[in-house]
């Protein structure tokens, strides 16, 4: 089964910071309670960037470089049951950020 997750809709459509401490939209926040508990339930995961008023950097990379660092998946893992989807052009940029902060978490984890 699928489960899709729109980011703007579902979490915030102003999602910034790293750590829990940095507010309640923020990236480890959304890995832990968004993300992680989606991938080990559902065949995959859709995550939607649409709509959101953007993403920082620091959110990004915890919530999707987290993934490895955190939670040690792998690149066969992540490209099965992860799919990050983007329409728009703003959101394909953010889409593209947050593949590259996975993309380099497996390199430096020696999973790529």
């Amino acid at each position: 089964m699928t489960k899709i997750i729109r980011i703007a809709q579902d979490f915030s459509d102003v999602p910034s910071g790293r750590h829990l401490a940095d507010g309640e939209f923020s990236g480890e926040r959304f890995r832990e309670e968004w993300l992680v508990p989606a991938l080990e339930k559902e065949d995959v995961v859709d995550v939607v960037f649409d709509d959101a008023e953007g993403y920082g950097s620091s959110f990004l990379e915890e919530a999707f470089g987290g993934l490895v660092r955190a939670h040690g998946y792998t690149k066969e893992f992540l490209a099965k049951h992860l799919r990050l989807i983007a329409e728009s052009r703003a959101a394909q940029r953010y889409r593209r950020v947050a593949q590259s902060v996975i993309d380099e978490a497996l390199v430096t984890a020696g999973r790529e």
